[in-house]
């Protein structure tokens, strides 16, 4: 079954035009629209890391099979899909699910910061994740 990667696309779409236009133009502007443009870049992380890996969950239901990845964990999901080749670290992965997590139950500068380094680094990642699936499905 091939998968309507439309979402991810734009997703990862939108986190690489932030990363590529906004991030190194940012230190020539001032600190409130430097903090805008790190919240606009973690914004599309957060929206980018979640079509990834529900688009890796999907891809492993159809490819695996439903039973072998329903009610798993998060870490066993990227497992399986180191195993079927779609990423190519799962501690890498599960650094992203921590990030991702941290932004939806605190919020403080320095979680901000660590947060905005992380998505900097989840761009190839998720790039990498697209052209596997897109070779998949």
């Amino acid at each position: 079954m091939n998968l309507d990667l439309t979402s991810l696309e734009k997703s990862i779409s939108a986190l690489h035009r932030s990363v590529t236009e906004g991030v190194p133009c940012a230190s020539q502007l001032s600190p409130a629209l430097q903090e805008t443009i790190k919240s606009g870049v973690i914004q599309h992380f957060e929206v980018a890391y979640e079509q990834s890996w529900k688009m890796i969950k999907r891809w492993l239901e159809y490819n695996v099979g439903a039973q072998g990845v329903d009610g798993v964990p998060r870490r066993e999901l990227f497992r399986l899909a180191v195993e079927n080749h779609l990423i190519g670290d799962c501690e890498l992965w599960m650094n992203f699910h921590r990030a991702r997590n941290e932004t939806s139950h605190t919020y403080s500068a320095d979680t901000a910061e660590e947060v905005y380094s992380v998505a900097l680094t989840f761009l190839p990642a998720a790039q990498s994740l697209l052209t596997a699936l897109r070779a998949r499905s």
